[in-house]
């Protein structure tokens, strides 16, 4: 079991993000972001550009995507992705 320390609780990194107190799960999103290949990320203006698209749409709920289920700022990183969405709004 991958146990990390937070303060003076311990929780499993690989469990459900329900099963993890909501700062830390925030903390390893961010974490995995910064931490990927600045070669397959999208330029910070395009990043931001693309958050702005998502912040507009019917379709964000809670961070996610409705349409694919992922979290937006995981896809809009990625250079290569794009909006599941018809319109392609990015």
């Amino acid at each position: 079991m991958n146990l990390q320390e937070n303060s003076n609780n311990k929780y499993c990194r690989k469990c459900l993000l329900k099963d993890m107190p909501e700062n830390v799960y925030f903390k390893n999103l961010y974490d995995y972001i910064e931490n990927l290949s600045e070669d397959i990320k999208a330029e910070t203006r395009e990043y931001e550009r693309r958050l702005n698209a998502c912040r507009k749409c019917d379709n964000l709920l809670n961070g996610m995507c409705r349409i694919c289920g992922c979290f937006i700022e995981l896809r809009a990183v990625i250079a290569k992705n794009r909006c599941p969405d018809m319109d392609k709004k990015w």
